[in-house]
Formats: structure tokens, C-alpha cells, sequence
């Protein structure tokens, strides 16, 4: 019963109609057809007062829809003493509506999983410098504040990105990132807001406050998607002028033919036009729903239709295309020095380092079994390098000018586009370089190869990054348009310059947000937290996988098709049926029924948005993708690209 009550509250003016109609069957029944007449009058008439209010507000608005065809409809079937098929006319648009509302939040359901699990409350250890404190206290989460202590229960949502104090603990990311498995994280590592506590309580350090961590920012895209409006729906409301011409001319022959006012209103009965009101925004709810559960948060119907029409694609590099963790390839000892020991203390130094070499040299120590020592001083110059005093020794991580001016013997080694190096030196002597590179990711060969087989006809490469490096990661990668050492105006520029359009940009960093702002269609690869990418982009993806690009634009070409078969299958079961109706064979009440079928099949075919198909990258998969060339050339810590 509470359920039946809550759908009366949530549809009033669906049982009403209910209501009246059943009272006016029993009246007519009873032989009261006078007052069964003055009833239906009365109710059709305020509900059409009703629904022309709201077409004058359309109007205001600049926007002409399908309602004329439903008022018509109603009154010409009380002109002709319908009234039963005047009040199934009124329960037909009704029944739409709420048809329309429970596919729309059917539809919405992957999104609305993300807004119903936000972290709402936070427990803060008062004391948190006694670790054996239990006194916790209950706050909102909007109220935690950067440096305050939280604990974290077993299975509980992490409120706020925080740092990880405790030794180490297992956390569900996978309605963040999309990583199906739970992952470990150590002392010192970030942990991010919506994630789920493994089996033990933990202790976290807030590092932004509710309102900047990764999970509200999400959030704030999902809102977003979900307030959009289709182009697709005022596609439909352009079909009203013709559709509806086309509904009165038929009626009209139809009267004219056959001499009997009543045909008029048996035609347009079946003319009214819930299948394009209601199919085409429920399609592209569904779309947006896919897209969700497939990783990729879209900001709305419109952006879904750019992507089916996406023409040319822009990528950036460094995040993108690549990995965007640089991972080890060799360590260059200099004379008298020991690699294993060079690494060991570079790796050392580096865990003061914020830069994002730092993380590959202490990962591939990690790797090899080095211990990792506690510095007894570490200071950071930004951007060139660290110095750290470690086990007595002073060691220097950085770029080869910062490491030539505290060690005068330092020399550069040769790189390969594509590499970087970290230059060391141990008390005041040259000990070696570090040399890392930033690989393409596996599937971004297989992406590049898809768009461009799906009717991408120009994909280009904008980065920051330089020229030989940049060359060397698009060849392998398929792609053979370069810009290289760009800065965030020029990308702008040149995304304005591509042809033909729509235009896919895809980017991760904050200089590439821009050009996701300019672009047709902007791609921020979010997974890692690239804030003001996402807000600039049109589309976030979640997971950490340039595979889900290829999936948006699948996703958005398939919802495109159902929208648009969807108002076809309308208007040629409309129009069949008002044919059929013109020779007599099917009463005005008949037809509202009919009609109602109509409804519901369009909404059901609309809904096969919600299957929509991923792209299918295993045929597109590069075996043979062109290794690295080899010259020798100089690159220092790598430009953000």
C-alpha cells in the first residue's frame, strides 16, 4: 500500500482521470448518460484550459510542440459527443508522462548510483597524536576541514581525499576509477573520496575539503549530465509544424470525404504526438546512462550527439597517449659507482620529490628489492631536482644543470625521443643518470585505428612536449599529424583550424583544459583527478583507459540511431493509423487505445539506448606497431604536455 500511495502523490492527475473515467462507464451503465456527459465535459475542458496554459508558456518561450495535435484531438472528440474517448485521450498524454518519468529514471539509474552513495558524514579523532585515542567525533563532511585526522570504519565511504596514516589499507575505487579490484595503499599514499574501506578501520589526513575532492567533483558531473536537455528532443518539437499540417489534412479529407464530423475526430485521436514528445529524450537518457556505466560521465543529450558526428580527433600526449608514468629503462653508473646503490639512494631522495619522475625511480627501486632509507634532511627546488642527506651522504636527484652546479664532473647522457633522465650525485660527485621513458599506452594504437575505421578521417597529436619525442610516441601509436611544443593558446588555435568538423579533443592536464573547452567535444581523461580538465571538457572518462574514448563515441553514434528510429517508428505508425482511420474501421475510443500501444512500444524501442554497444578494439589491436628510433639526442625532466 505505501508504494500505491507514493505513485497517487508521485501521478495525481493520472488516477483522477481514472477516477472519472471508471465514474463515467458506471453513469453510462446506469442509463445517467446526461450527467455522465457534463462530467467528461467539465474534466477534458480543465484539463485542455490546463495543457494550453502550459503551450502559451512554450510559446513565450520561443518553443512551438506537439500539444496543439492533443487539444485539437480532445476538442473535436467533445465537439462529436465522445466523451469516453476524449477522457482515454486525457489518460493516454497522462500515462505518457509517467511513462516518460519512469523510463527517464530507469534510464538514469547508473547515474544516480554515483549522487546516492556521496559520503555524508565524517568521524574526526579529537586527539589524533594519541593513535590509542577512541574519541571520535561525528561532523557532516562538509564540515571537514584540510589537516584534520578522520577515521575511516571497515566498509565505510572515505569522506574526503585524505593522506593515508595508517601502515597500509585496501579500498573499493571502482565507482571512482573503474578498477574492479580492491587496491592497496601505504602510509603516505592518497586516497580518495567515495572510495570504500576495506576489512580494517583506517586513519586519513584530509587534504582538500569535501567540496574539492575527487568524489563531489564527479558528483557535480553527474548533476550536470543529468540537467541537460537533447537537441534530439527540439528535433522533434521541429517535426510538430509538418506532423501536425499533415495530421489536419487527413482528418480534414477524411470529414470532407465522408461528410461525418466524427471521422475528423477518429483521425486525430491517433495523430497525437506522445512517441516524439517521449522516445527521443528517453533514447538519449539511456545513452547517457550507458556512457556512465561504460566510465565516461557525459555532460548531457547534446554532447552525446556530437560524438556520434565527431569528425576529425586531437590528442594530447603525456597522460593521453602515454601512460603518464614514467617507468625506468636503465641506470647509467659513472665510473667507481654501483648501480643497485645509486638507485637505492636516488630513490631515497626521491620520495621527497613531488615530480612525476620521482614516483617511476622509487617504483623501480621497490621492484629490485632496494631498501628505501629515511633522509635525515630533504629540501626540493621546483622543478630541478632534490637534495636529501641520507645515511651521512648528501645526494642530489634533479635536472643536469641544477646537479652540475653542486657537482662540476656531472655530463649529460644520450637519450632516445621519448626519453627522459634524472641526473644523481653522492657528495659532490657525478654518480650517474636515471634514464626513464613514458611508453603509449596498450591500447591507444587500437583506438587511434577504430576512430579512424569509424569515419574519423583526420586524428592529430597537440602536446606541449618536444618535437623528436612527440614524433616517436605518434608513430607508434598510427598517428601521423604532429604538433609539438605548443602552448595552451596555440592547442586552442589549432583545434579552431581543424577540419572537418565536429572535433574530438581528448586531454588529462590542467594546460590542456582550454582546448577540452574549445573543442566540439572535449575528453578529459579524469581518473587520476585532473579537476580542471574535467570541468572544462564535455566528457569525463573515469576509468584510466583511452579505451573508453572509443566507447563514448559508440555509445553516442548507437543512442543517435535509437532517437532518431524512435521518432520515425512514431510518425509511420502515426500516420498508418490515421490512413486506416480515415475509412471508419476504427472508433474514437478504439484509436486512443491503439494509440497508448503506439506510446509504449516507441518508449521500449527508445530504451534499447541502454544496451548500446562498446567498441570492439581486439581487431584493431596493433601487433606489429613501429618500435622507437634510437638517435641520440638531450631531454631533460619532460614539459607537462
Amino acid at each position: 500500500m505505501p508504494r500505491f500511495f507514493r505513485a497517487v502523490l508521485r501521478y495525481p492527475v493520472i488516477f483522477v482521470t481514472i477516477v472519472v473515467l471508471v465514474g463515467v462507464l458506471v453513469l453510462e451503465a446506469a442509463g445517467a448518460t446526461s450527467t455522465s456527459k457534463w462530467i467528461s465535459i467539465v474534466y477534458v475542458a480543465a484539463i485542455i484550459a490546463w495543457t494550453l496554459v502550459g503551450m502559451v508558456r512554450d510559446v513565450l518561450r520561443g518553443h512551438v510542440g506537439l500539444d496543439v495535435l492533443a487539444v485539437v484531438a480532445m476538442v473535436a472528440t467533445l465537439a462529436v459527443g465522445e466523451y469516453i474517448a476524449s477522457l482515454i485521450i486525457v489518460l493516454m498524454l497522462t500515462g505518457g508522462e509517467a511513462l516518460e518519468d519512469y523510463a527517464g529514471r530507469r534510464a538514469r539509474r547508473e547515474l544516480t548510483n554515483l549522487l546516492d552513495r556521496s559520503p555524508q558524514i565524517a568521524h574526526v579523532i579529537v586527539h589524533p597524536s594519541d593513535e590509542s585515542s577512541g574519541d571520535v567525533q561525528d561532523i557532516s563532511a562538509d564540515d571537514v576541514r584540510v589537516g584534520d585526522v578522520l577515521l575511516v570504519r571497515p566498509s565505510e565511504i572515505v569522506p574526503v581525499d585524505g593522506e593515508l596514516l595508517t601502515e597500509s589499507g585496501s579500498f573499493d575505487e571502482s565507482s571512482i576509477t573503474g578498477e574492479s579490484l580492491p587496491v592497496t595503499r601505504r602510509a603516505g599514499d592518497e586516497v580518495l573520496s567515495g572510495a570504500i574501506n576495506g576489512s580494517r578501520a583506517v586513519r586519513i589526513r584530509a587534504v582538500r575539503r569535501s567540496g574539492d575532492s575527487q568524489y563531489q567533483q564527479i558528483v557535480a558531473l553527474v548533476r550536470e549530465a543529468q540537467d541537460s536537455r537533447a537537441p534530439v528532443v527540439r528535433l522533434a518539437d521541429r517535426f510538430a509544424i509538418p506532423f501536425t499540417a499533415v495530421s489536419l489534412v487527413i482528418a480534414g479529407a477524411a470529414w470532407g470525404i465522408s461528410g461525418d464530423p466524427t471521422r475528423f475526430a477518429e483521425v486525430l485521436v491517433l495523430a497525437t504526438p506522445c512517441p516524439l514528445l517521449i522516445a527521443a529524450p528517453v533514447a538519449f537518457l539511456g545513452g547517457l546512462s550507458r556512457a556512465a556505466k561504460a566510465g565516461v560521465i557525459v555532460k548531457g543529450g547534446a554532447v552525446i550527439e556530437q560524438l556520434a558526428r565527431v569528425r576529425s580527433a586531437a590528442f594530447d600526449k603525456t597522460g593521453t597517449l602515454t601512460q603518464g608514468r614514467p617507468d625506468l629503462v636503465e641506470v647509467r653508473p659513472a665510473p667507481g659507482f654501483d648501480a643497485d646503490r645509486v638507485l637505492a639512494l636516488a630513490a631515497s631522495a626521491e620520495q621527497y620529490s613531488s615530480h612525476v619522475l620521482a614516483d617511476g625511480i622509487r617504483r623501480a627501486a621497490v621492484a629490485r628489492g632496494l631498501t628505501i632509507e629515511r633522509a635525515e634532511r630533504a629540501s626540493e627546488a621546483a622543478t630541478n631536482g632534490v637534495t636529501a642527506t641520507i645515511a651521512g651522504q648528501t645526494v642530489v636527484v634533479g635536472k643536469p644543470a641544477y646537479v652540475s652546479s653542486l657537482a662540476p664532473d656531472a655530463e649529460r647522457t644520450p637519450l632516445a625521443p621519448g626519453q627522459a633522465a634524472a641526473y644523481v650525485a653522492i657528495d659532490g660527485r657525478y654518480a650517474g643518470a636515471l634514464v626513464l621513458a613514458d611508453d603509449p599506452r596498450p591500447e591507444s594504437p587500437a583506438v587511434v585505428s577504430w576512430l579512424r575505421a569509424h569515419g574519423v578521417e583526420r586524428i592529430a597529436m597537440l602536446t606541449g612536449d618536444a618535437a623528436p619525442t612527440a614524433e616517436t610516441i605518434a608513430a607508434s601509436v598510427g598517428i601521423d599529424e604532429v604538433h609539438a611544443e605548443l602552448l595552451p593558446a596555440e592547442k586552442v588555435h589549432l583545434a579552431a583550424q581543424l577540419r572537418p568538423r565536429p572535433v574530438l579533443m581528448v586531454g588529462d592536464g590542467v594546460n590542456d583544459a582550454p582546448v577540452l573547452a574549445a573543442a566540439d567535444v572535449g575528453i578529459a581523461m579524469g581518473a587520476k583527478g585532473a579537476t580542471a580538465a574535467g570541468d572544462a571538457a564535455a566528457a569525463v572518462v573515469l576509468q584510466d583507459s583511452l579505451a573508453r574514448v572509443a566507447d563514448a563515441v559508440a555509445i553516442g553514434r548507437h543512442t543517435l540511431r535509437v532517437a532518431y528510429a524512435a521518432i520515425w517508428i512514431g510518425i509511420a505508425l502515426s500516420i498508418g493509423l490515421m490512413l486506416v482511420a480515415t475509412t471508419g474501421v476504427i472508433p474514437a475510443v478504439v484509436g486512443a487505445l491503439v494509440q497508448e500501444l503506439v506510446d509504449l512500444a516507441t518508449i521500449l524501442y527508445a530504451l534499447r539506448a541502454l544496451a548500446g554497444p562498446v567498441a570492439d578494439l581486439d581487431a584493431y589491436a596493433k601487433t606489429d606497431a613501429p618500435s622507437a628510433p634510437t638517435p641520440a639526442g638531450t631531454v631533460d625532466r619532460p614539459t607537462a604536455a
